[in-house]
This record gives structure tokens, C-alpha cells and sequence, in this order.
């Protein structure tokens, strides 16, 4: 299974859009508090439409709390990340949770250090600071499926003759 892991996130807007990717995708959402929201509040819903009854949605206190209550490959997404996302092969056998910084200052620094080998990136250019977090998840998470044969999904959604 895919986790999507929010350390700290600050934007109930871009949790709102990654909250859809997941409910899309069946990927579950870890949030690590303190969050920069009200998980009630009207924007992390309206962002999220109504997607809410199809997402799997756990919380944690701090770093510890979740680390402590999940295993798997764990990989940390950065700009600082030496390896390419689409580079690292995922295992197919194993819980995958990709970890995302918040917006202002993604992970901390210790955490990346102590997980070094485990830290992909998006390429981009290299002026442009980086991706808006929630397009970042989409583009971490699709890869990891595509590599995992997208497992439970179809492509059926075409039939609803709604757009993206």
C-alpha cells in the first residue's frame, strides 16, 4: 500500500488537494501535527470536495508517534534528495510511505541526514525554488504506482465524462 505522510503541513488548501490524490489513488494520509489548520476547516474540505468518505486519514502528535506506529520503506521527498524519484525502485512487497516536508521549510534537516539513502527528489530546474507540495505528492505517488502496476485501479474513470 502507498502512504502519504504530511510532516507539519501548513497549507489546509494543498492538504485538501493531496487529500484527493489519496481518495483517487487509495493511498493512506498520515498528517504529523502541528498542523497549520483545523483538519474541520472549510478550506481542507472544499479542496477535497467530496472525496472525505473515500480517504483513510491517521494523525499523530510528532515524528516519534508515527515512526513508532508504522513500518514499511520509508522515503523522504526533498529537493535536497540525491536520488530521482523515478530512479528508486519500489518494492512491491512492502508498505511504501513517502514523506513530505511542510511548505515553508520541508523536512528537517536531522531527519534527512539520518535517512540519506532514502531521500528522492522531483528534477526540476534549478533557479525555480520547487513544486507546490501537493503537485509534488501526485507526482511521487503516480510513479510509485506505475512501477506497482497501479494496483486497484482502473481506468474506467473516463466513463463518468467528467474532467480533472
Amino acid at each position: 500500500m502507498v502512504h502519504i505522510v504530511l510532516y507539519e503541513p501548513e497549507i489546509p488548501q494543498n492538504t485538501g488537494n493531496i487529500s484527493r490524490t489519496c481518495a483517487v489513488t487509495g493511498a493512506h494520509l498520515h498528517l504529523i501535527e502541528p498542523l497549520g489548520f483545523e483538519l474541520s476547516e472549510k478550506s481542507i474540505r472544499r479542496a477535497g470536495l467530496d472525496y472525505w468518505q473515500y480517504l483513510t486519514v491517521t494523525t499523530y502528535k510528532n515524528w516519534e508517534e508515527f515512526e513508532s506506529k508504522n513500518s514499511g520503506e520509508f522515503y523522504f521527498c526533498s529537493t535536497k534528495g540525491q536520488k530521482c524519484h523515478s530512479e528508486a525502485v519500489y518494492p512491491k512487497d512492502k508498505d511504501l510511505y513517502f514523506i513530505f516536508g511542510k511548505e515553508s521549510q520541508g523536512l528537517p534537516e536531522p531527519l534527512l541526514e539520518k535517512n540519506y539513502d532514502k531521500c528522492i527528489r522531483i528534477p526540476m530546474r534549478g533557479f525555480v525554488r520547487s513544486l507546490n507540495l501537493s503537485n509534488a505528492v501526485a507526482v511521487v505517488v503516480y510513479e510509485a504506482l506505475r512501477q506497482l502496476d497501479y494496483p486497484d485501479l482502473t481506468d474506467e474513470g473516463h466513463l463518468t465524462g467528467r474532467g480533472y
